[in-house]
Order: C-alpha cells, then sequence, then structure tokens
C-alpha cells in the first residue's frame, strides 16, 4: 500500500489539521503474540478500518503478531473495539490507557510490516515463545519486590529507565531490547533460583524476555502485567504503594508521562536536576537527551555547539550538507554498567 498524500504533511500542518478537527482523544497501546498468516492483508485492512474513524499511531504488524501504539477520538472509541473484537485472535486484547492524556500524542497513521513487532534478535524456533513468565498484579508486584530473594528487572533501554524506574530495580546499560536481553541474561547467571520480576512499558518486552529466560533454565520468572501503564492504573484504583519513581518514557510527541514526583535524572549539560527528555533541534542529529528549560533556552534545544551552529546556518545550506554529511548519532551520556536503582 503506497504511503497515502496526508502522510507526506510536514509536522507544523499535521498539527494544524489536529486543531481543527478539535476532538477530545485517548492514547493507549497494544499487542498481542499469535500466528498472522498474512501481515500485508492485516496492515491494509486496519489502515482501511481506523483511518475513517480518525485513529492515529505507530502500529507495527508481523507473522508474529502486533504492536501498536494509538491515539483515538473518544466518539469513536467503541468503534474502534469493535474492530478489534472482529479479528478473532485480537478479541479481548487488552488496551492499556496512557497514564496522562495528549490529543496530539501521534501526529498520523502508520502501520508497517516488519519482521517481528519488536526487534529481539531472537531465534524463535528455538524455543517455545508462549511459555512465558507468571503474570501478576501490581499488588503482587509490590509484594514479591518486598522480599528479600526477588530480582527485579528492568527490560527498557538505558535511556527510558534513566528518567524513571521501580525502586531497586536493575537497570541494564543497553541501548537496544536486542542487547538488553542477552545482557540480562549475563547479570542475572549466579541468580537463576531467584525470584525475578521483569517490566517494561506495556508488557510487550517482558513476554518474549520472560520466554527466553525460562528457556534458558531461570525457573522462578515473573513480569508486571501490562507493564509500568497498568501498573500505575492499578497503584491509583486500589490505593496502593507506588514504587515507580520519576516519569514514564513513552515514544510518541509526549516523551514522557509524569508517575511520581521525584526526579531520578539530571540535565546531561549542566547537572541539575531534570527529567525533561528531548531530541536535538539539529535534525540531521536529532539525539534523545535530557535537557532542562535553561540549557534548551541557551542551546537553542541542540545537543552541543557542532549543532547549535549548523541550526544557525541558512536553510538551503543545511539541507546541502545534510545530504552530503549525516552528523552521527550519538547519545550525550553512555552509561558504563547496569545501574542499581535506590530504594
Amino acid at each position: 500500500m503506497d504511503t497515502p498524500p496526508h502522510n507526506r504533511l510536514d509536522r507544523a500542518s499535521l498539527v494544524h489539521r489536529l486543531d481543527r478537527d478539535g476532538r477530545e482523544r485517548t492514547t493507549l497501546s497494544l499487542y498481542r503474540y499469535a500466528k498472522v498468516d498474512n501481515p500485508d492483508f492485516l496492515r491494509d485492512h486496519l489502515f482501511a478500518t481506523w483511518q475513517p474513524l480518525g485513529v492515529l499511531g505507530r502500529i507495527y504488524v508481523s507473522g508474529e503478531g502486533i504492536n501498536a501504539q494509538l491515539s483515538v477520538p473518544i466518539e469513536r472509541f467503541d468503534d474502534f473495539r469493535n474492530s478489534l473484537e472482529a479479528i478473532d485472535w485480537l478479541r479481548g486484547v487488552r488496551l492499556n490507557v496512557a497514564i496522562e492524556g495528549d490529543d496530539k500524542s501521534f501526529l498520523k497513521l502508520i502501520i508497517k510490516v516488519r519482521d517481528k513487532i519488536v526487534a529481539d534478535g531472537l531465534d524463535d524456533d528455538g524455543f517455545d515463545v508462549t511459555d512465558c513468565g507468571k503474570h501478576v498484579s501490581a499488588e503482587e508486584f509490590n509484594a514479591l519486590a518486598e522480599q528479600p530473594d526477588t530480582v527485579v528487572v528492568d527490560m527498557r533501554n538505558h535511556y527510558e529507565s534513566e528518567v524513571g524506574h521501580f525502586r531497586g530495580a536493575i537497570l541494564p546499560a543497553a541501548e537496544t531490547f536486542r542487547d538488553e536481553i542477552r545482557e540480562v541474561e549475563g547479570l542475572l547467571a549466579d541468580r537463576k533460583e531467584q525470584n525475578i520480576v521483569l517490566y517494561c512499558t506495556g508488557g510487550i518486552r517482558c513476554e518474549k524476555a520472560s520466554a527466553y529466560l525460562k528457556h534458558k533454565g531461570f525457573p522462578n520468572v515473573h513480569q508486571l502485567e501490562g507493564g509500568i501503564i497498568e501498573y500505575v492504573r492499578q497503584v491509583k484504583e486500589h490505593g496502593l504503594d507506588n514504587r515507580f519513581r520519576g516519569v514514564n518514557f513513552v515514544f510518541d510527541e509526549r516523551m514522557a508521562e509524569r508517575v511520581s514526583d521525584d526526579v531520578v535524572a539530571e540535565c546531561h549539560h549542566c547537572g541539575t536536576a531534570c527529567d525533561t527528555m528531548v531530541n536535538c533541534a539539529n535534525p540531521a542529529c536529532n539525539v534523545l537527551m535530557v535537557q532542562c528549560p535553561g540549557c534548551t533556552e541557551s542551546m537553542t534545544g541542540t545537543c552541543s555547539s557542532e549543532c547549535q551552529e549548523f541550526l544557525a546556518l541558512p536553510e538551503e545550506e543545511q539541507k546541502a550538507r545534510r545530504s552530503g554529511l549525516r552528523p552521527e548519532h550519538r547519545t550525550l551520556r553512555q552509561p558504563d554498567s547496569a545501574r542499581q536503582a535506590e530504594d
């Protein structure tokens, strides 16, 4: 399917279109592992069904299922839910509604076919991906986390855990999920018999990681049901102790959702306590960083003096340089090793 013309609009035009639309929206995510015989047909079907409903978001489909982050007009939410129920293997799928709402969390509808719904680098034929860890509720998670023989592991990338994480969790240094699975296996090598509890944003990464660890001989693997998003919902609904500190990183226009008032990160430039995630304003760089308002102003939203100087060039010269030499993508702060969150 060719990309629809409206998906080629620039960001300002997309924002303007949403402003004119004016409908209140809800942000949510969903995933499910399942055997999909024709991912291309599924992509086309979802686009044809969801575009008229005004659904926006980023959706990946593959032969192993679906992974979706979405923005849905509230007035069409029932229609959206019905569209899921009409697909037999998506009936009853859990919808993780965002902690904080934002009508502009997504600006367009993108549905792509990929080899996997999450890039993990694993040979799925080598183990049973459905034999995952035991799902635990927020209350059960808190109880397990209090036990001295429990190991809580953050299955997100280092830049996600940097701005928010559970108390006492192991925070791997990996920048990709592919690298993190192997890193976690090594970090837990001498703790195989302990209770291991994995968590991530919405649960999808823990499905695969917990099954892999069980395959590797870890008998007591658990995973937080619905991830951080569902945990926060249950904490609020049942008045539970909130063990999460900071903000929950999200892969949309919001960048993060506030979970607690704690600020566990610091500006990559000046060291001020801060958990605001931004991308470098130089489009040829776009590096992700933690940057306080003062440094954002003084550095014009860029990550370095080189990018600041590049951004000050005439637009035509920027385009010419971008076509010839693209600045190397880098993170401002590379962790040396896994960290342990403070209690």
